[in-house]
């Protein structure tokens, strides 16, 4: 009987490779930049499934470009330092002190933490920030919340230079001054801004949510840059969705094909994206 599941199992498996296979040609070369929050990082586990996943992506010709947010990882190192946070409109205000933190989490510990993870699978990633050979160069997002900043100019030659060496950059999501200073920049926003700069063929925003949802609660699987709009018009995307629809529709006008919006706690979300009929997630196009 052990046998008989056993074969049962193996055939599912190849039965599941064979339907990839349109799949595999049809991303075969192509940029897929990866935002990996922070919520879902979870745990161990799942960052070595997410690992795994990276590195089967380069093994069949993906060019996986990964840009990781920290958040949670962020709030309990200052909560450990004793470093107080002040916010103004329920943002954040990252001053001098706070952004040591978030240099240090975000491009040390988090940073490398993925690297590791992605390294000890077999891959070969290398850990790298925006403020590395210029690749984010920001303007202060607004005076009130201090050393935040948004995307300005983006070279991703270095980007280029590693992906087409079959090397996986790890990105985290800080960028420097006009001026030469340092700025934390939202997850989200970074991602897209480099996703944009590759003309990247998907932008992947794994989150801990299943999607975008319509008024009834459920998920829509396809949309377009429009119907966002509209749906942002009309009260039907609040909250936090708001950030990751409007990143999507920035990358998208800044020329990646499509953006989609899945949940990273899912097994092997990102592989259910990109090789399977049904994917994961909503996806976003233009109009």
């Amino acid at each position: 009987m052990k046998t008989q599941d056993m074969n049962r199992d193996w055939i599912a498996t190849a039965s599941t490779l064979n339907k990839a296979l349109p799949y595999l040609q049809r991303y075969s070369n192509a940029t897929v930049v990866i935002k990996l929050g922070g919520h879902a990082m979870g745990s161990d586990a799942a960052m070595e499934e997410f690992a795994r996943d990276v590195v089967l992506m380069r093994q069949v010709g993906v060019n996986p470009v990964i840009v990781h947010g920290g958040g949670p990882m962020i709030n309990a190192m200052l909560n450990k330092l004793q470093i107080k946070s002040e916010f103004v409109n329920g943002k954040r205000v990252t001053d001098a002190a706070t952004m040591e933190v978030v240099e240090m989490v975000l491009s040390g510990l988090v940073n490398k933490s993925i690297v590791q993870a992605i390294n000890r699978q077999g891959g070969c990633a290398v850990g790298l920030s925006g403020k590395d050979a210029a690749l984010v160069t920001c303007v202060q997002t607004d005076p009130e919340l201090g050393f935040v900043g948004t995307p300005d100019v983006v070279d991703p030659r270095i980007l280029r230079d590693l992906t087409e060496n079959e090397y996986i950059p790890v990105i985290a999501p800080l960028g420097t001054g006009h001026a030469g200073e340092t700025f934390n920049i939202n997850g989200d926003t970074a991602a897209g801004a480099i996703a944009a700069a590759l003309k990247a063929d998907r932008l992947l925003l794994l989150t801990d949510v299943a999607g975008v949802k319509n008024a009834d609660g459920d998920v829509v699987t396809e949309l377009s840059a429009a119907q966002i709009r509209e749906m942002t018009t009309d009260g039907t995307i609040v909250g936090g969705m708001i950030p990751k629809t409007e990143t999507a529709l920035a990358a998208i006008e800044g020329g990646v094909r499509a953006v989609v919006i899945l949940d990273g706690r899912a097994p092997n979300a990102s592989l259910l994206e990109l090789f399977t009929e049904h994917g994961a997630g909503s996806i976003i196009r233009g109009d």
